[in-house]
């Protein structure tokens, strides 16, 4: 066991070549396993095995040939003959076998020890096999068009166990993502992007139709209702300041009493107009005012000066950099909103996602257009993947390939598959015997 610790140990070891001598110089060991090491004593059994019935065939062979001599009778050339062709059979399976991993005797044989001697063009070979039969198109699509993806998934996401796990692994993600994202740069993009989008379109004529629609389904009325009863109660309630207030703006030579009765008078007469103003849907200012909002909305969308001023004015006001602030620190809420939400799990947000997966699974379990819709995406990525980086996943092979140490790899081959090989030379010897005893027996029959 200790030795067998030791030889796992070197095999798992790594040959580097010296640095700069290129890929060709860099071999990594292959690991060769407690399970190997299991194998490949298999493989010496089978090998006794095979060479004990290469030697059992000798010695008939002697014995028959001993016997024939004695004059023992016809039946001892049988025998010998088909012992001579299984000893045939069984060296040259032997050779066959032997020269798949390393040189028969140690003699430098041509086109043999092809394993260790052929392992790069092996990997070439492997690599080109797999990216012209499992990674073309045509065999990518009828797999995955047999495997019927959009119906299985379907299947799958109406079971609400498994749309909770779908929603749980999406909020994490979304999570995790929203955490990784640093605040500035995202601020950053946000505000430059809204600039920019502002900067680009004119506002003016939206702004024009939309008025004009609000001015024509009368949607203005409430805001003005809602002005006046404000400045009405106002007005109630400091009509000191007003008067004050008109009574300070009044000349120098005026009498103090003729003020305050202009004050006074100034108060009433637009306290009653805001009171009238309140109460009267059809007052003239009102009227006034809607066709001052009317000629507006119009100058908004035709008038160039109009629009020319509304542009200016927003530039100006997408220029501050209180609202540079305010629409960078919009993110901010909008991160701290969507985090919450993907945490809790009785949230709007998860609930919704939830019942979407529920009812796309539902409906592509059913419906053959959105089971085709769903394979041909997949198919789709699934083709672009393998057309786009086929050499590099067979490259993976390849490279994987030439850098394995060949002896370990021999090694390692040998104790896979060795075993099977061995029934070869097993089999040749029994086939041999039988080919050599027909062709002894036919030779008699006519004489030859």
């Amino acid at each position: 066991m200790h030795g067998t610790g030791e030889r796992v140990e070197r095999m798992e070891r790594t040959e580097v070549g010296a640095e700069g001598d290129g890929p060709s110089s860099r071999r990594t060991m292959t690991t060769f396993s407690a399970a190997d090491e299991e194998k490949q004593r298999g493989v010496r059994r089978m090998k006794l095995t095979a060479l004990a019935l290469l030697l059992f065939v000798a010695v008939v062979y002697v014995l028959a040939k001993w016997a024939s001599n004695s004059g023992a009778g016809p039946w001892a050339g049988y025998v010998a003959a088909a012992a001579e062709a299984g000893m045939v059979g069984a060296m040259a399976d032997w050779f066959a076998v032997t020269a798949l991993f390393r040189h028969p005797l140690g003699l430098p044989i041509p086109h043999t020890a092809i394993i260790p001697t052929k392992k790069d063009q092996l990997g070439v070979s492997l690599g080109e096999f797999v990216g012209e039969n499992f990674l073309s198109e045509e065999v990518v699509r009828q797999r995955l068009r047999a495997v019927g993806i959009g119906s299985r998934l379907g299947a799958w996401l109406a079971v609400p166990d498994h749309a909770d796990r779908v929603t749980a692994e999406l909020s994490a993600a979304l999570r995790g993502a929203l955490t990784v994202l640093r605040d500035s740069d995202v601020q950053a993009v946000v505000g430059e992007a809204i600039t920019r989008r502002a900067d680009a379109q004119e506002i003016a004529p939206g702004i024009g139709k939309m008025l004009e629609k609000i001015v024509a389904d009368g949607g203005h009325k409430r805001v003005v209702d809602l002005i006046v009863t404000r400045a009405h109660d106002w007005l109630v309630l400091h009509d000191e300041q007003v008067m004050d207030a008109v009574e300070g703006g009044a000349p120098g030579w005026t009498p103090r009493f003729v003020d305050k009765r202009i004050g006074e008078r100034v108060y009433k007469e637009l306290l009653r107009f805001v009171t009238e103003m309140r109460d009267m849907p059809s007052h003239p200012a009102r009227g006034a005012l809607d066709r001052f909002l009317g000629d507006f909305a119009a100058d908004l969308q035709s008038d160039t000066d109009t629009r020319a001023r509304v542009e200016r004015l927003k530039g100006e006001v997408l220029g501050r950099g209180e609202v540079q602030d305010l629409i960078a620190s919009a993110w901010t809420s909008v991160r701290s909103m969507i985090v919450s939400a993907a945490e809790d799990e009785r949230s709007e947000l998860r609930l919704r996602v939830r019942a979407s997966l529920l009812s796309l699974g539902a409906r592509m379990a059913v419906e053959p257009k959105l089971q085709e819709k769903v394979d041909g995406w997949v198919e789709g990525a699934a083709v672009y993947v393998v057309t786009t980086y086929r050499k590099e996943i067979t490259s993976l092979i390849t490279d994987t390939v030439a850098s394995w140490d060949a002896e370990h790899t021999t090694r390692k081959i040998e104790a896979n598959i060795g075993r099977d090989l061995q029934f070869i030379r097993i089999n040749g010897t029994v086939v041999g015997s039988l080919a050599g005893l027909l062709i002894y027996t036919v030779s008699r029959l006519v004489g030859v």
